[in-house]
């Protein structure tokens, strides 16, 4: 297999590059990432020595490509599907581009804080900070709902780059702060996400792995079992 994945099941950026991968039917294997493995973290580490998942390895053009939003556009350019996930209109290709931006910075990045606060022991733990990074999706939030009232999918009506990252930034985030019950475009637009078969399989990789989750008891119970419902 010319394409390498490394990544690990739990972690939603690497969701983002599975979706994208799997919207395409792109052919790859995946190599889970163990940081704890001395030897599996030290090739990783050879690899992209930032040591952030995921990565793509390409053998066939002798390529190390890291980034989610940069491994997608890679596939885009040179392992091409049916799906073309950065539009070709080049309009409609900078709000793809945005979108994807928007959910990896102000989804992502607060959901991420809230988490890392909850792994430190309770002295060190930082209420402002979380308070700060809620506060950061409750208005995210407001804006994904306002987009999702002129458009299908979040930067058009064709699926993107920006919905392989809104899947796990809602995922994750909606366990963390809820929009379901005052954001129902969003729900609804997140309802139809998990539709797809590229997030089934995401889901059903991530199953095993999902009580290491820091917040599991928060992952609603459809997400639990397969086949998701």
């Amino acid at each position: 297999m010319n394409l390498i994945l490394f990544y690990h099941p739990l972690a939603s950026f690497c969701w983002k590059v599975q979706i994208a991968l799997g919207e395409n039917a792109t052919p790859f294997k995946g190599e889970i990432v163990n940081l704890a493995d001395r030897e599996a973290s030290a090739r990783f580490l050879d690899l992209w020595p930032v040591g952030k998942m995921p990565v793509l390895r390409d053998e066939t053009r002798d390529r190390t490509i890291p980034e989610t939003s940069i491994i997608i556009e890679y596939l885009d350019r040179y392992y091409p599907g049916a799906q073309p996930l950065l539009p070709r209109d080049e309009e409609q290709r900078l709000d793809a581009r945005l979108w994807d931006r928007f959910f990896d910075l102000y989804v992502q990045a607060p959901m991420q804080r809230i988490v890392s606060d909850r792994l430190r022991e309770p002295a060190q733990r930082d209420s402002l900070a979380v308070s700060e990074a809620s506060a950061t999706l409750r208005m995210a939030y407001d804006m994904i709902e306002r987009q999702l009232a002129v458009k299908s999918w979040i930067a058009g009506t064709d699926f993107s780059i920006a919905d392989c990252a809104a899947f796990p930034a809602l995922f994750y985030a909606g366990t963390l702060v809820a929009y379901a019950d005052d954001h129902p475009l969003t729900a609804a637009y997140f309802d139809r996400l998990c539709a797809r078969d590229s997030v089934q399989r995401v889901i059903a990789d991530a199953q095993p792995w999902f009580h290491f989750y820091p917040f599991s008891e928060a992952i609603p119970e459809r997400f639990l079992s397969a086949p998701l419902k």
